[in-house]
């Protein structure tokens, strides 16, 4: 078993990124009793910041993931470090890291469904190709951002992968707060994996962010989260409960890939 914290970070246009990261590892210290602390989406400078994509993209070396690496050593905790705008080979993506308790980058993951209504994204930024799975000593974590809660066929990528628990990053603004809640949670219950999201809260860009990060169980059911402003979502997850769940309850074991797609390897 293992803590996980979602930092649920409010957003807040006055500040410049590095208010934002000294703000940001001022707050990962109000959570160093968690072996895992998740980070919001573009939380460095705001994901509707469309404007300051071009001028302040990185690369993984750069000072945000730097400094969070640098933090997670101290804390001797697992980092999900939320998203910034990645800069590679002349394109951009958005790109979310997690390090392990030393802050050494242990995966990558390259936001692959991109956001076109009402925002930007899809016009700035490259799609990534591929899905992220770790292996941790605290399970096994499958990587995700924001809007992929709408594609399913994802986190069945990610559980057929080994996936026990799925890692969200967020910037998910209102009014479709139905939505995410129970996004977070279908994708939890038709995978009987655990869902940790971290959302952002604020107001960026004249657009307001829910908040409401959740842990949700493999039945569903919501074990923490739920509230609008800025905040820490704590809860204790237990991987082997995953296990015991699939091998009790046949779901997964009945899919019938041969005509619907996919594998019946779930263990």
């Amino acid at each position: 078993m293992f803590k996980v914290a979602s930092l649920q970070l409010e957003i807040n246009d006055g500040q410049n990124k590095e208010e934002r990261i000294a703000y940001t590892l001022g707050q990962m210290d109000q959570a160093r009793e968690a072996d895992l602390i998740l980070l919001p989406e573009i939380w460095n400078i705001g994901y509707f910041s469309f404007d300051r994509y071009q001028e302040e993209n990185e690369t993984l070396d750069g000072p945000t993931i730097s400094a969070v690496a640098a933090k997670a050593r101290e804390l001797n905790t697992y980092v999900f470090a939320g998203s910034f705008v990645e800069q590679q080979g002349g394109n951009l993506y958005n790109t979310s890291v997690m390090l392990d308790n030393q802050g050494a980058i242990i995966a990558t993951y390259r936001k692959i469904h991109l956001f076109g209504y009402c925002s930007r994204e899809k016009e700035l930024l490259t799609p990534g190709r591929k899905v992220s799975v770790v292996h941790t000593e605290l399970g096994v974590l499958g990587l995700s951002t924001c809007y992929d809660l709408r594609f399913p066929e994802l986190y069945r990528r990610l559980m057929e992968a080994g996936a026990e628990v799925f890692l969200v990053t967020s910037a998910w603004p209102y009014p479709r707060l139905t939505s995410w809640v129970v996004l977070n949670q279908a994708r939890a219950l038709e995978n009987l994996c655990y869902l940790v999201s971290c959302n952002c809260t604020g107001l960026n860009r004249g657009q307001r962010l829910l908040g409401h990060s959740m842990v949700v169980d493999p039945w569903g059911e919501i074990l923490a989260g739920k509230v609008a402003g800025e905040c820490i979502v704590s809860a204790v997850i237990d991987p082997c409960r995953v296990h015991q769940i699939r091998d009790e309850f046949p779901p997964l074991q009945d899919r019938v890939p041969e005509i619907t797609g996919g594998e019946n390897n779930f263990k």
